[in-house]
């Protein structure tokens, strides 16, 4: 340890820098691995308020407490709002993975069906609705 209290690290023989496209992914949170949030934009400026996802997230379970406080809600991502709206009848209660599972499923089906990114198909339909 030298003076100023930095640590001092001597270089890794054999080290290998890894390429530039696979550090271009580290750096990007996609949705299930697969789909990236940069290109999603809500066509509606009164909606980009309550439509969360500036905040990108990997799976759609953060366990928050989002009705802890009256509006928190809003801003919640909006992929687990729909993954939360799945578990509303009686048998469903409670079956969190289950209900991400399902919405997985939905959005590999979606992006074959139409090649878009599903997340951005999910917020156009909220838009519409």
């Amino acid at each position: 340890m030298s003076d100023s209290g930095e640590i001092e690290v001597e270089a890794i023989q054999g080290y290998q820098v890894l390429p530039k496209d696979v550090t271009a992914e580290i750096g990007s949170i996609k949705l299930f691995n697969k789909w990236a949030y940069d290109e999603v934009e809500v066509r509606d400026i009164s909606l980009t308020d309550y439509i969360q996802i500036r905040a990108p997230v990997y799976i759609s379970h953060s366990a928050g407490r989002y009705a802890a406080k009256r509006f928190r809600k809003a801003q919640c991502p909006i992929i687990e709002r729909l993954t939360n709206s799945l578990m509303m009848n009686g048998r469903n209660n409670g079956k969190k993975l289950m209900a991400v599972r399902i919405v997985a499923h939905a959005f590999e089906i979606v992006h074959i069906m139409t090649d878009q990114n599903p997340i951005q198909v999910a917020v156009d339909a909220i838009v519409n609705c």
